[in-house]
């Protein structure tokens, strides 16, 4: 296991590290960079990406050993349920996890790939600070389709994953981030502050 710390004030690196994993340090605050640093000290066939506000079951990892046993995935994510009881939270979750399954787009939070593939499309863009992943999945569902393999998108047991940025952030400030991406074609991407729901610190 390999933990990356991205400049974390939490002693992160310390408990990790307490509990027998590798830590390597991304000193760029980025999601990307960060993902790609991880990557970059793993030496397995499979990488498998899991943000550290996620809790996977036993069953999603069968699942997962499964689809890379089968010979015929190259990537695959999950879909995902938002902690807490919150109505909204299930309507969100509702609409991502429709949109996951038929794009096969995979939710950041839990992303497995074949090393090798990762390798060959050079990882996660570094110019994006945000839908890193929607990248990521476009360009491998082209290199699956010329490979002749799939991407999938588990679906039996969900990712639980925090929804704190319901509570952090007003609806208002999600909606500001969605009308900037919209209106700029996705260049505020590329923009850090653009992307402040992500970057700020808020906690």
């Amino acid at each position: 296991m390999i933990v990356c710390d991205n400049n974390s004030t939490d002693h992160t690196a310390a408990i990790a590290e307490a509990a027998g994993a590798q830590v390597v340090f991304e000193p760029i605050n980025q999601i990307g960079r960060s993902r790609n640093t991880g990557a970059a000290a793993a030496t397995g066939d499979w990488l498998l990406f899991i943000d550290a506000d996620s809790q996977p079951t036993a069953e999603l990892f069968s699942d997962v050993a499964d689809q890379m046993q089968s010979g015929k995935c190259l990537a695959g994510g999950a879909t995902v349920r938002l902690a807490g009881e919150y109505p909204i939270a299930r309507r969100i979750s509702s609409v991502w996890n429709s949109i996951s399954r038929v794009c096969r787009f995979m939710a950041g939070s839990f992303i497995f790939c074949e090393t090798q593939a990762f390798r060959e499309i050079g990882g996660f863009s570094k110019e994006l600070f945000a839908s890193e992943e929607i990248d990521l999945s476009k360009r491998l569902k082209k290199l699956a389709g010329k490979r002749q393999k799939k991407i999938v998108i588990l679906s039996r047991h969900p990712l639980l994953t925090s929804a704190r940025k319901l509570h952090l952030y007003s609806l208002r400030e999600h909606l500001r981030v969605i009308l900037r991406m919209t209106f700029t074609g996705g260049k505020s991407l590329t923009n850090r502050e653009a992307c402040h729901t992500w970057y700020d610190g808020r906690r």
